[in-house]
């Protein structure tokens, strides 16, 4: 088999209670070190190892309906704080933490951001999310619709980068002669005045290593891909079936060229999570053990809350009936309900097969097999042009991590699809994407293409 000309971008969710639901109950999950560095750094290590591209690390700004009841939702590290330490016991490995556009301010997360780029030598993202829940923690009285949300975080990403590049990259002069540290001609304002929000900037900290560093988008709604298109580096995005994926991506490429940008250089990475054994038979025992270990009362739960359907009147090994699917939902994402009405309706799951699959895969593609046959399905969707390729989801802590860092990632490095070594020493390097100007140059081109009309 011919070598690829280029290999896969991997990513993997740093969720240290471990991604199926429930598997945090099985012997040996070390689901008491929850919170402390040294589980999240073995677990950096590893990835870093593997020379895996990026490291990510999601947040929640509420502690949900039951508070501490799933150990599995990611609020446990708080991720600028965490990768800030993290960085500093590992020296490649891409370091993606998530802000919420709801809830923080654009300078705040411009500083964040900039520090842990400067603090990991260049390695640092921000994943761009809007928030639908956690307001009543931040005095929030009115969320907003989807389409207010969006247009708030494009605003607000907008300032981010104009903040990012408001020190050109020579400023700091440290001319100890003049008194001068940095050149204050090399710094320029801002004077943002938008719908959302006055900021007068500069920012107060030279600019990011990376000029900016890698900004990611999470989610698959259309309002979300249009914010996703004209900012992101990165897109997360639940697409559990490969034609499907196809077709999201080809439409996700023509969206990011409307605004002026290579599509090439937005990198798609549906979720997987792959359920690995050394043998089919081992594989299959162990998607058995985590499914035994599923609470159906919580996964019920679970699934009513993806599902905006109250389902308590039900059986468990009944199907949801039709007229329960004929309203979409209001809160959540209709990507992912969509995938379970699919499931639900065309393809006769009871209420307990679909506990299961959301356990699994949370509306993401989950597989169950041996690392080649794992691989195969992933160097299947890359040279398909469904993804450039994945956000790894461990189903359970440490084995299923392990799994993936010892036995997936040398079956796609011994294929050719996977790097040996890091290109770079940046993020950007990794990903091979060009580093961008700050205002002057962009100030310079637009100089130039005047002169030239």
């Amino acid at each position: 088999m011919a070598k690829p000309s280029k290999h896969m971008v991997l990513s993997i969710f740093m969720i240290t209670a471990g991604y199926h639901y429930d598997s945090w109950t099985r012997p040996g999950s070390r689901v008491e070190e929850l919170g402390e560095l040294g589980l999240v750094k073995e677990m950096a290590q590893k990835a870093e190892a593997a020379k895996l591209d990026i490291m990510f690390f999601g947040d929640v700004s509420s502690a949900g309906k039951i508070p501490g009841a799933d150990p599995t939702v990611s609020g446990h590290y708080e991720p600028f704080t965490t990768l800030s330490a993290l960085s500093q016991h590992t020296k490649n490995i891409g370091m993606i933490g998530t802000a919420s556009t709801t809830f923080y301010e654009p300078y705040n997360v411009a500083r964040l951001v900039a520090g842990l780029d400067e603090m990991s030598a260049g390695r640092a993202g921000w994943n761009m999310v809007t928030s639908s829940v956690g307001h009543e923690n931040f005095g929030v009285t009115e969320i907003g619709s989807g389409e207010h949300r969006y247009r708030k975080a494009a605003e607000f990403a907008d300032v981010v980068t104009r903040l990012w590049d408001s020190w050109a990259d020579d400023a700091v002069v440290a001319d100890r002669q003049r008194s001068m540290w940095a050149d204050p001609e090399r710094i320029q304002a801002l004077n943002h005045k938008g719908e959302f929000y006055d900021v007068q900037g500069p920012l107060c900290m030279k600019r990011p290593v990376q000029g900016r560093p890698i900004m990611v988008q999470a989610g698959s709604s259309a309002a979300g891909l249009e914010f996703g298109a004209q900012y992101a580096d990165v897109i997360y995005t639940s697409q559990p079936l490969k034609n499907e994926s196809v077709e999201f991506t080809q439409q996700f490429r023509q969206t990011v060229a409307k605004y002026g940008r290579r599509p090439q250089d937005v990198k798609v990475l549906p979720g997987i999570v792959p359920i690995l054994g050394e043998t089919q038979a081992e594989a299959d025992e162990i998607l058995q053990d985590l499914g035994n270990h599923v609470n159906m009362k919580t996964g019920l739960y679970l699934l009513e809350n993806r599902l905006e359907m109250q389902l308590g009147g039900l059986d468990l090994d009944d199907r949801i009936p039709n007229e329960y699917w004929a309203k979409g939902p209001v809160k959540q994402s209709r990507s992912r309900w969509g995938i379970f009405r699919q499931l639900g309706q065309d393809e006769g799951y009871t209420i307990r097969d679909l506990i299961l699959e959301h356990s699994r895969g949370h509306g993401h593609q989950w597989v169950a097999g041996t690392p080649s046959k794992v691989a195969d399905l992933m160097i299947d969707w890359f040279d398909s042009g469904a993804c450039d390729g994945f956000n790894l989801n461990a189903p359970y802590i440490m084995g299923g991590f392990d799994s993936i860092c010892d036995l997936l990632i040398p079956e796609l490095q011994e294929r050719g699809y996977f790097r040996t070594e890091y290109e770079g020493t940046t993020l950007r390097e990794n990903l091979g994407l060009e580093r961008p100007g700050a205002w002057d140059t962009q100030q310079a081109a637009k100089e130039a293409e005047a002169q030239n009309v």
